[in-house]
């Protein structure tokens, strides 16, 4: 039987439970800030799922979309190209590390990680000497990667993914490098240990391996976690030693979130293949880039007859429109001093909150890099207890800072912000104060109810 509430939902949202979804319409937006159709002005804590680095309405990138508008608004890369797009795969081949020389065009993070899926068991399977048992991929335990099937294939959180078993392929998977909950029993550093973990995998299976994915520094929908630092450096190392790819995913931490372009700079690290998305656009239009080294893309250059291209192709791929904000936002972030102005308002943000937070009895970390952070909730914190799912504090948190003008979402217990790249100190003040009065708040009525069932019984 139909209800008849149905009805009347016609957008349905992702990753939104529609049944208790209360809705939240947005009007227009302008720098850092979103004004509802309700006319309530909020602050956008979460660059509207962590893309866009420059805000709203900016100036730049409106004429830049506006001025390619005039001259064409799509046009296929089967085929043909348009200028715009060249150019824009040229820039990024001269941003990204080392010699990342060849872009390949899609339309979301997800999809690049697909695309770089395919290439990479394409290539083993069609060099000079084949490596056709090179068919598996390492992933990191709680891994995210996106929700098309190769990704979702790849994720390690069950909340996400475990519904889907029956159609995914089994990746070998990794350790969960976090620098948070470590093993208690480990005798070494974190970075030994997960160094050693992932230096026994591949010496058991790289005959079997393709690649290991990987988000490199910051792991962002597991929750922020953080790898110690020398990690990344330790894994590409471990690659060349075990003739493995390195494909790393920056779709959430590269455009300067982590204070430089990418966060492989940070350890001087170029991956075989570079997953690109979300802050490409400036958060303006659906784009994502599949970056390749030099031995990627010659293996598969060949006549035509030889059917050695890439079996891979976005109807939208490349679109121009897209490419041309992508100009415009790369302008911005290679202006000087910009990244490390980022940089420095990361440092700021981060110790506003631990100022603030550090002492604070349910609160266990607070982490991430530069303008990447997560606020971790846990019910004890000596033992790093959660809090159970069924107070969905996470949730109970960001509905209270809405009602004082931040938009911001959880990942489960962790309270995830990643502001615009352009956010002020006092909008960076203002983030911090909202986020730990809300915390505050909602803590101490879990507390009272805690304390009033125990007297009770």
């Amino acid at each position: 039987m139909t209800n008849p509430a149905d009805q009347q939902v016609a957008h349905w949202h992702g990753f939104t439970q529609m049944a208790d979804h209360d809705p939240l319409v947005i009007e227009s937006g302008e720098g850092c800030w979103l004004t509802t159709k309700d006319g309530q002005k909020l602050f956008d804590g979460v660059s509207s799922l962590w893309c866009n680095v420059h805000g709203h309405r900016h100036a730049k990138l409106d004429s830049a979309i506006q001025n390619q508008l005039n001259r064409v608004a799509h046009v296929t890369t089967l085929g043909m190209s348009c200028q715009t797009t060249d150019d824009l795969a040229k820039r990024l081949t001269e941003l990204t590390p080392g010699d990342l020389g060849h872009v390949f065009f899609s339309s979301d993070g997800s999809s690049a990680v697909e695309a770089a899926l395919k290439m990479s068991f394409q290539y083993w399977q069609q060099l000079e000497t084949p490596r056709p048992n090179k068919t598996r991929f390492l992933a990191l335990g709680s891994a995210y990667h996106g929700d098309t099937t190769g990704a979702v294939s790849l994720g390690g959180i069950k909340y996400f993914h475990q519904l889907f078993a029956p159609i995914l392929f089994s990746p070998l998977r990794g350790p969960i490098p976090c620098s948070y909950r470590v093993p208690h029993e480990i005798n070494e550093t974190p970075l030994e240990h997960y160094t050693n973990e992932i230096r026994v995998l591949l010496e058991e299976h790289h005959d079997e391996l393709a690649a290991i994915v990987m988000e490199p520094l910051v792991q962002g929908a597991a929750g922020m976690i953080t790898h110690p630092p020398g990690l990344l450096r330790n894994i590409r190392e471990l690659c060349d030693r075990y003739e493995v790819l390195l494909i790393c995913d920056e779709v959430a931490t590269g455009f300067g979130r982590t204070g430089k372009m990418f966060a492989c700079e940070h350890e001087s690290v170029t991956p075989d293949i570079l997953c690109l998305g979300k802050g490409l656009t400036g958060g303006y239009l659906p784009m994502a880039a599949t970056v390749a080294r030099p031995h990627i893309f010659n293996a598969f250059l060949a006549p035509a007859t030889d059917s050695r291209q890439f079996f891979h192709g976005h109807t939208f791929g490349g679109n121009p429109l897209a490419a041309a904000a992508a100009m415009a936002s790369l302008d911005l972030l290679t202006k000087p001093s910009f990244l490390e102005t980022v940089a420095t308002k990361g440092e700021y943000l981060r110790n506003r909150i631990s100022g603030i937070l550090s002492d604070h009895p349910h609160v266990g970390d607070i982490r991430g890099r530069c303008m990447m952070v997560g606020i971790e909730l846990v019910a004890d914190r000596s033992s790093r207890q959660p809090f159970s799912s069924k107070f969905q504090l996470g949730r109970a948190v960001c509905r209270r800072t809405v009602q004082n003008g931040v938009w911001i979402r959880p990942l489960g217990d962790v309270i995830i912000l990643m502001p615009p790249l352009i956010a002020t100190e006092s909008e960076l003040d203002m983030l911090a104060t909202v986020v730990a009065e809300s915390i505050n708040a909602e803590t101490m009525v879990l507390v009272e109810q805690a304390t009033e069932i125990s007297s009770d019984a």
